[in-house]
């Protein structure tokens, strides 16, 4: 793996291969480094199960957005003209964006939200198109989130969420967690942050408003925050609910979303199997089956909190 996450930093050329030797474009709206690194293992991973393996038959161009949005577009449009075989878009707005440029290319996709309500296929069973792969569905997992914060850190009525409006499954993901809060019998406070700058001036908000508790919505953007993120939510002393494990291990106090490393390993099977020559417009829409819970002891300790048995039982991930 450790192999194969080094691959993924250092992208091969698709002009150093042999003729005739497929390409694939990968589109991506975070940036190059240790973490995407080690998700792209396991797209490797995928590859490699289907026998394409880089460097010896088969090629890959990386994109990386750096967490501006508006270049995905651009981004989309040069892989296009590279004549990719395949585009694997790693988020819901990369994948829109390589829609957007392309209706013959296929495309397989590792996204948050729903595939039908983007339009990026037309069923989950029958994607009829040229895009298909995995959907995580993010934002129905959101309330889910909420109610296991709020076990953790019982007795507050106001909940802060962090929500990046850029971000396509942004609205989404708002209603989800209004809902949750109602069912909750609590508030919440919405503060938006698409750069640092409004990073830094929504935890300036969160302390003036006394907030006590705390959601980072799903977003591709935040998730490239991680260190930042984590450093202010223990600087203000604020429990806060992540979406992927890798923030729990950097100091985060919890987190709860599917096994992201098995997920690029689907979709680099599936980008395989199009490369062997199946349709896109064939291939269902898959849904994640691993789920995890990750906990930081220590973290919880550093906050006063004590974690229920309850939450410490169903934990898959706890950091001592």
């Amino acid at each position: 793996m450790a192999g194969l996450a080094g691959a993924a930093a250092f992208p091969l050329a698709a002009q150093a291969q042999p003729a005739g030797t497929p390409v694939i474009g990968v589109l991506s709206p975070q940036s190059a480094g240790p973490t995407t690194a080690s998700r792209m293992a396991g797209f490797l991973q995928g590859l490699s199960e289907l026998k394409f393996v880089p460097g010896r038959n088969v090629a890959i161009e990386y994109r990386w957005a750096d967490g501006n949005y508006d270049r995905l577009r651009p981004l989309a449009d040069e892989l296009v003209g590279l004549k990719v075989a395949v585009i694997a878009a790693t988020t819901q707005d990369a994948a829109i964006a390589a829609k957007a440029a392309t209706s013959t290319i296929p495309i397989v996709f590792n996204i948050g939200g729903d595939p039908v309500r983007s339009g990026l296929v037309a069923s989950m069973n029958r994607p009829g198109g040229n895009a298909t792969g995995i959907s995580m569905f993010s934002s129905e997992l959101e309330a889910k989130r909420f109610g296991l914060l709020q076990e953790m850190a019982p007795g507050h009525r106001t909940a802060a969420l962090l929500l990046n409006p850029n971000h396509a499954d942004s609205d989404e993901q708002l209603r989800q967690l209004q809902s949750a809060a109602r069912g909750l019998g609590m508030k919440l406070r919405v503060e938006h942050a698409s750069n640092d700058a409004e990073i830094d001036a929504a935890f300036e908000n969160f302390l003036q408003g006394g907030v006590k508790m705390l959601l980072a919505a799903a977003d591709p953007f935040l998730a490239s925050r991680r260190e930042k993120l984590v450093a202010l939510a223990a600087k203000y002393r604020i429990p806060a609910m992540w979406e992927w494990p890798d923030f729990v291990e950097g100091g985060g106090l919890m987190s709860y979303g599917t096994n992201i490393a098995d997920n690029y390993r689907q979709v680099g099977n599936y980008t395989g199997r199009v490369l062997k020559g199946e349709k896109p417009s064939q291939l269902p829409v898959m849904r994640p089956v691993k789920f995890e819970l990750a906990i930081n002891l220590k973290t919880a300790k550093t906050l006063g909190l004590e974690v229920p048995p309850n939450i410490l039982a169903r934990a898959d991930n706890v950091i001592e």
